[in-house]
């Protein structure tokens, strides 16, 4: 039951965040996982690449989309930004501290 509880109150909490804080939400939960990445091996530190790889893409894609409102020169910047953490993303061992200093840049200026 405790963890049917912590759910509902995760989504209430939720529920009043604006988007742009439950964007920042996101990267920070991220961010957790590869800082936990930088300490482990294997799957878990995969899986945190891998949800990381998936959230870039999906910002690209928001930045890309024609209801876009940003500045020309704002998506441009993040564009920039985004391709440079898919490349690092790339290697064999992506640099993990990079990859985390990206994504809380970028929450610190969503939250």
């Amino acid at each position: 039951m405790n963890m049917l509880h912590a759910r509902r109150a995760y989504q209430m909490t939720r529920q009043t965040m604006n988007p742009r804080e439950q964007e920042a939400d996101v990267f920070r939960r991220v961010t957790g996982a590869l800082k936990a990445g930088l300490e482990q091996e294997g799957i878990a530190r995969a899986r945190a690449i891998a949800d990381n790889r998936r959230l870039w893409i999906a910002l690209e894609a928001s930045v890309r989309h024609p209801a876009n409102q940003l500045p020309q020169q704002t998506k441009l910047a993040m564009l920039g930004v985004g391709r440079a953490v898919l490349r690092e993303m790339e290697n064999a061992k992506p640099d993990l501290a990079f990859l985390i200093d990206m994504n809380e840049q970028l929450a610190a200026g969503l939250g």
